[in-house]
């Protein structure tokens, strides 16, 4: 059975607040690991479906979805998750991103997106304005590093999850 590593640090970034390192207490269950009693755990995404209500029913269960699904065909299954994390393969596939902001912008998806995978510092910025939450870095990655992507630009062009506005319409000229 999958158990938390007490090493693992991630960022949580809460909509208005500051980005954080905090211990991470989620355990990563495979298909076949027996379900802990108690605790954060996420399981896969084929788990989830199979296993649904249960796994709802038990509270602190999150679900980890592959990149490549759709966000329509997700969404409705996503009720009673804790959390939703989406699997970066690598760090050129951007598929994630599009899931990410679908989710919440289209399908009102309101819990913990957390990006996990192949994640790097310099994507974590562009992660948070699609609307992710929740960092696991890469393996080998420093997390206390990647805190510096949420300072380096004070503000974005674009409207995302973070700002539904474009930065010509919040620019007062006076």
């Amino acid at each position: 059975m999958a158990t938390p590593d007490p090493q693992r640090e991630l960022i949580r970034a809460p909509a208005g607040g500051a980005p954080r390192v905090v211990q991470d207490a989620c355990a990563h269950l495979g298909d076949d690991d027996a379900m802990p009693l108690a605790g954060p755990v996420t399981v896969s995404w084929s788990r989830w479906r199979a296993e649904r209500q249960a796994l709802a029913a038990r509270g602190e269960v999150g679900v980890r979805l592959p990149n490549d699904l759709e966000p329509g065909e997700v969404a409705p299954l996503l009720d009673g998750a804790a959390r939703v994390t989406i699997d970066f393969p690598n760090f050129k596939d951007g598929r994630g991103y599009s899931l990410a902001r679908l989710l919440r912008e289209r399908h009102g998806y309101a819990g913990e997106l957390r990006a996990v995978g192949d994640v790097l510092r310099d994507q974590l910025r562009a992660m948070r304005r699609c609307g992710f939450d929740a960092f696991e870095m890469k393996p080998g990655k420093d997390p206390h590093d990647g805190l510096a992507a949420f300072t380096e630009f004070d503000e974005s062009y674009q409207p995302a999850a973070d700002e539904a506005l474009p930065l010509w319409r919040r620019v007062s000229r006076g």
